[in-house]
């Protein structure tokens, strides 16, 4: 045999199989682990409210000494459902993840009634409460927003009596005012779920969030939380995706008169799009603003956009996959997330109490589902199919081929501008 050959021979190949270790698709075990990880989250909350045993067996942490009981259970069923919702509403099939789609599902549908159900033990609070005060408001709208997002398996399953309860309970909200701030939001959600479902509709309640939202726009797709500008995470926790639904049934009720859904879903891709590039290529983030405590929930809009395949041109739906899968990862494995019964602890980075604003509580910590949106694409889509690919700030930091950023170019569409279009 030619020594020299086979010297060659010996020296390619840990190069051959580098470049096909480089091209590896994980983007289905990924997926495997994403849907472990999310019926975790779920388990105590569900099998809980499905048996209506979540009053009796829900711890409470909270920094706020004064009773959360009036808002915490909602806070993570809501929220837990928010996230769940894409998933569940890809409905059941014969494989094994199908299947587990079906368990839930139907675990879901349990609780939703019960939740609703004024005779039930676990009935919650949609209304103003003594110490909570319109928080039921924030969390209402974020069972809306489940509802929404899930058409046929959440609300086309639900029998006419939990439906008529399900709207009761959300007309019970119109007795509270949103604040000035992403409050305005909630109200819209709700408003936008009777739009899609129930026809009776409070346009003065879809028209304040629209209008305001309009009005404290700052530019490069980041919204105001009020007229001011916060630096933390709300506009993806909130912001961008409410409005997004709000508009979108707006749209397709045809009351979209001033054309502003495109300019909204302009404005989100660009906000997704720094999203993606504050991920460090470690899958860290800026533990930046209030809220934290959400956790990895920051990436909701993220999700999102991948998940309507609105991404912009030049971020591909597998980077986004390998970071969001990142994150998740690095967050929930962090020593103390889950307290012994299975329940989400308050912290960024394991249990850190005193990450928990006043308003935040057990059931506050279940926004962190929302990330788990792009499980709403079926596991053959491309986003799960591609081979791992480096999101922006690994490939930036790995001396990779990166493209430059861009600002949205400007939209001006203020307040007057808006309303003369409305006209």
């Amino acid at each position: 045999m030619n020594y020299k050959k086979l010297v060659i021979i010996i020296l390619l190949v840990p190069q051959v199989l580098f470049a096909q270790k480089k091209e590896e698709n994980n983007g289905l075990q990924q997926r495997a682990y994403l849907v472990k990880t999310l019926t975790k989250i779920a388990d105590p909350v569900l099998m809980a409210l499905s048996k209506g045993e979540l009053v009796k067996t829900m711890p409470i942490e909270s920094r706020n000494s004064l009773d959360r009981t009036g808002c915490t259970y909602l806070e993570a069923f809501g929220r837990l459902m928010a996230g769940m919702a894409p998933w569940l509403e890809l409905g059941p099939d014969n494989t094994v993840e199908g299947k587990l789609r079906k368990k839930y599902i139907d675990l879901s549908i349990a609780c939703i009634k019960n939740a609703t159900d004024p005779d039930n033990p676990d009935y919650m609070n949609f209304r103003k409460h003594p110490t909570t005060q319109s928080q039921a408001l924030v969390d209402a709208a974020f069972l809306a927003q489940a509802l929404l997002r899930s058409p046929n398996q959440l609300w086309g399953k639900l029998d006419d009596q939990t439906k008529k309860n399900v709207i009761n309970a959300f007309n019970l909200t119109r007795e509270m005012n949103a604040y000035g701030n992403n409050w305005v939001l909630f109200s819209s959600e709700i408003e936008a779920f009777f739009l899609k479902y129930d026809k009776v509709v409070d346009r003065s309640r879809l028209d304040r969030a629209i209008d305001l939202m309009v009005s404290w726009y700052k530019g490069d797709g980041i919204y105001g939380d009020g007229p001011n500008f916060h630096y933390d995470y709300y506009n993806s926790f909130v912001i961008h995706p409410m409005l997004l639904e709000t508009s979108l049934e707006l749209k397709n009720a045809n009351l979209d008169t001033a054309n502003l859904y495109p300019i909204f879903l302009d404005r989100a891709r660009r906000y997704a799009t720094i999203q993606e590039r504050l991920i460090s290529p470690e899958g860290t983030y800026p533990p930046v603003g209030r809220s934290l405590s959400y956790r990895f929930g920051a990436f909701q809009l993220l999700s999102k956009i991948a998940y309507m395949h609105e991404l912009d041109k030049g971020i591909e739906p597998a980077q986004v996959r390998c970071a969001l899968y990142t994150v998740i990862k690095r967050q929930i494995e962090m020593p103390g997330t889950f307290n012994s019964s299975g329940w989400l602890n308050i912290g960024f980075a394991g249990h850190q109490p005193e990450v928990g604003e006043t308003y935040v509580s057990t059931g506050s910590e279940y926004l962190c589902s929302e990330a788990f949106i792009i499980l709403g694409l079926p596991s053959n889509d491309p986003l799960w199919t591609a081979a791992d690919a480096s999101w922006t700030a690994k490939k930036a930091w790995n001396g990779e081929t990166m493209i430059i950023d861009h600002t949205l170019t400007p939209d001006i569409i203020g307040a007057d501008v808006y309303k003369e279009r409305k006209k």
